[in-house]
């Protein structure tokens, strides 16, 4: 299922956030979206997964669900808001609790979804028992229960340190080499871009328009080879060239603005 996004513009009272969005994720693709603080990445993403109405545009998807997709679109969000008072399977399971599934149904897909992220053996933990790179698998392992047509990434690993991160960014990547799910996936990071993404949209500054969209010429799974390690660090120069002096205004004006 592909998700498509024409014309998209938002603001917030009288400021302007987004203009003129158009962006096509098609299914087994993941699109990452860039841009200097304050552009309108989180705002996007909130409209395309239907939490916030568009000032302007739409948003559809076409194609059709995979065959046991209970929600089309499904967030895994910085934060891994995981409930206390429930183990890993528990939490993991919260999203089926009213699709009317059985027992055994709800069961299947909470051990399919562990087992994909990795998490099987930690079934029983509680969330106070893992650490932070534990905790987001059970926050995808979460999203993935579904079986999403179109996951939704809002910065999912940036609470996380430079070791994790990258231990999570390899678990997605085998994640897409098995399933070749279908993300949106919103970062700061330059780097985790071009690890993870097929293209990546850059965004102006505020409101956020679509500078440029850079296509990545590697699957996830074929990257690490010296010559994708050096086509990748020249995508990478060009696209720190496309938001360098952006992000140097917006850092300034947000400074301003908390002056």
């Amino acid at each position: 299922m592909d998700l498509v996004v024409s014309g998209v513009g938002h603001a917030y009272g009288a400021l302007p956030v987004l203009e003129g969005i158009d962006l096509h994720v098609a299914s087994g693709e993941i699109v990452a979206v860039l841009g200097p603080s304050g552009c309108g990445k989180s705002t996007l993403l909130g409209i395309a997964g239907g939490l916030i109405e568009p000032g302007a545009g739409a948003v559809r998807l076409r194609g059709e669900a995979p065959p046991r997709c209970l929600n089309a679109l499904t967030y895994v969000f910085q934060d891994f808001a995981l409930l206390p008072w429930r183990d890993v399977a528990a939490n993991v399971a919260l999203p089926l609790e009213h699709h009317g599934l059985g027992r055994a149904e709800i069961a299947r897909r909470v051990d399919v979804a562990l087992e994909r992220i990795g998490l099987a053996e930690f079934r029983g933990a509680w969330p106070r028992q893992l650490s932070g790179g534990m905790r987001q698998r059970v926050g995808i392992a979460r999203a993935l229960v579904v079986e999403p047509a179109v996951l939704l990434m809002d910065e999912p690993l940036s609470a996380l340190d430079a070791q994790t991160r990258d231990l999570l960014l390899e678990d997605l990547i085998a994640l897409w080499r098995a399933t070749r799910f279908t993300a949106l996936y919103v970062t700061h990071n330059l780097a985790e871009a071009l690890r993870l993404a097929h293209r990546v949209v850059v965004l102006s500054r505020r409101p956020g328009r679509v500078r440029e969209v850079v296509e990545v010429p590697f699957d996830p799974d074929a990257r690490g080879t010296p010559e994708a390690n050096a086509a990748l660090a020249r995508i990478q120069e060009r696209l720190w060239g496309l938001i360098r002096d952006e992000a140097r205004d917006a850092e300034r004006e947000i400074l301003a603005h908390d002056a």
